[in-house]
C-alpha cells in the first residue's frame, strides 16, 4: 500500500463531484429575475461551486491531506465528502448523497483502469484541477488556492519513480475492487456490462515511451540484436504523438479526467450487484475494524482542516435532488441495500486538548 495515494484519490473524486454538481445545478437553475425564493438561480450555482472549492482547497486541509498516510474505508472518505458537499447553502438528502458518491467513485475507477501507464494518474488529476480552475476563473483568491495545491502536487509527485506510481495505482485498484455499481452513462456508451464491470479496450495509443506491439527482438550475450520475429496482434495500436504536460500549465494530451458531463446527459445511476458482491460489502461493513480508532483520528485530522461557515443570517439552504423527481429519490432511499449504505461516521476519536477543541468548534458549524 502506498502512503502517497490519499491526495490523488481525494482530488480526483472531488473533481468528479464538482462536475456532477455543476451539471445538476445548471439543469435546475433558472434566470434570477424569474426564480421564486425556493428555486435555484445561476447566482446560487456559482456561489455553491465557489464555497465548495474554497473549502476543498483550504490550506490547513491540504496540509493534513498531503501527509503520508494509509487509505481508510469508504465510509471514512464518504464522511469527508458529505461535509464538503454541505459546505455551502446546498443540501442533499441521503439518497442523493449516496448517488453522488456512487457516480464519483465509479467514474474515477474507470479512469484508473484506463490509464495507459501508472504515472498518467497524475495527468488525470491535473485534468480535474484544470477544470476546477475553469469553474472559478473569475475568483482570483480561490484560483490561488487551487494553484497552490497544483504546485504541491508537482513537488510531491513529479519526482516519484515509475515503481512508486505503480504502487499508487495498485492501492487505488484495491480501494475500488468491490465496487461494481452500474452507471447509465457507461452503460449507454457500452463501456460497462450489466453486472457493473467495465469493458476495457484492446486498441488505441500505447503508453508513452513504449512501442506498438508486434515485434520480438532477440539479443545475444553481448547485447547485439541477432533476430527479429513479427507477430499479429488482436488490437489496433498507435504510438502517441507526444507526452502530456506535468507542469502547472500545458496540454495534458490525455483526456481521462475531463468533464464528461459537459455534453448534456442525464445524471443517473442504476443499482446492481450479485449476491456475492453484496455479501463481500456487507462483510466489510459489519466486521469489526481493528483500525477503527485510527480511522476516526484520521477523519478528525482531515475535518479539523476544514473551515466551513454556516449560511449568513436567517438564510436557509437550497435542496439539490440528483434524481428526476422527489418520489424517485424517496424510492431510492427505501430500496438501497443496507450493504451499500456508507452512512456518515460519528467522530468521537481521542484528541489532544487543542485539536479536540478545534474539531468540536468546526463540527459544531456543520
Amino acid at each position: 500500500m502506498s502512503a502517497r495515494t490519499l491526495p490523488l484519490l481525494f482530488l480526483n473524486l472531488g473533481g468528479e463531484m464538482l462536475y456532477i454538481l455543476d451539471q445538476r445545478l445548471r439543469a435546475q437553475s433558472i434566470p434570477g429575475e424569474k426564480a421564486r425564493k425556493d428555486e435555484w438561480t445561476d447566482v446560487d450555482r456559482k456561489r455553491v461551486m465557489n464555497d465548495i472549492i474554497t473549502t476543498m482547497f483550504n490550506r490547513k486541509f491540504m496540509e493534513e491531506l498531503f501527509k503520508p498516510q494509509d487509505l481508510y474505508s469508504k465510509k471514512a472518505l464518504r464522511t469527508v465528502y458529505d461535509r464538503l458537499a454541505h459546505a455551502s447553502i446546498m443540501r442533499l438528502n441521503q439518497a442523493s448523497m449516496d448517488k453522488l458518491y456512487d457516480l464519483m467513485t465509479m467514474a474515477f475507477k474507470y479512469q484508473v483502469l484506463l490509464c495507459p501507464r501508472p504515472r498518467d494518474i497524475l495527468l488525470v488529476t491535473f485534468n480535474h484541477l484544470d477544470a476546477i480552475k475553469d469553474f472559478i476563473s473569475d475568483s482570483p483568491a480561490i484560483l490561488n488556492q487551487v494553484d497552490e495545491t497544483f504546485r504541491r502536487l508537482i513537488e510531491t509527485y513529479n519526482c516519484l519513480s515509475d515503481g512508486e506510481f505503480q504502487l499508487i495505482r495498485q492501492t487505488l485498484l484495491i480501494f475500488f475492487q468491490d465496487m461494481h455499481i452500474r452507471v447509465s452513462i457507461f452503460l449507454k456508451d457500452k463501456v460497462q456490462n450489466s453486472n457493473g464491470r467495465f469493458v476495457l479496450p484492446i486498441s488505441g495509443p500505447v503508453p508513452w515511451g513504449t512501442e506498438v506491439p508486434g515485434l520480438i527482438r532477440i539479443f545475444n550475450h553481448k547485447g547485439v540484436e541477432v533476430k527479429r520475429t513479427e507477430f499479429t496482434t488482436a488490437g489496433n495500436y498507435v504510438t502517441p504523438q507526444r507526452e502530456g504536460s506535468f507542469e502547472l500549465y500545458g496540454d495534458r494530451v490525455l483526456k481521462l479526467g475531463t468533464n464528461m458531463y459537459s455534453v448534456t446527459r442525464p445524471v443517473e445511476t442504476h443499482m446492481s450487484g450479485s449476491s456475492k458482491n453484496l455479501a463481500s460489502q456487507a462483510k466489510e461493513n459489519i466486521a469489526p475494524n481493528p483500525l477503527a480508532k485510527e480511522e476516526l483520528n484520521f477523519l478528525a485530522r482531515l475535518l479539523g482542516g476544514l473551515d466551513i461557515q454556516k449560511p449568513a443570517g436567517g438564510e436557509t439552504g437550497f435542496r439539490l435532488n440528483l434524481f428526476t423527481t422527489d418520489e424517485e429519490e424517496e424510492h431510492a432511499a427505501q430500496t438501497r441495500p443496507e450493504e451499500l449504505s456508507y452512512k456518515v461516521i460519528n467522530i468521537e476519536a481521542t484528541q489532544e486538548p487543542g485539536r479536540r477543541a478545534e474539531l468540536a468548534r468546526i463540527l459544531g458549524q456543520l
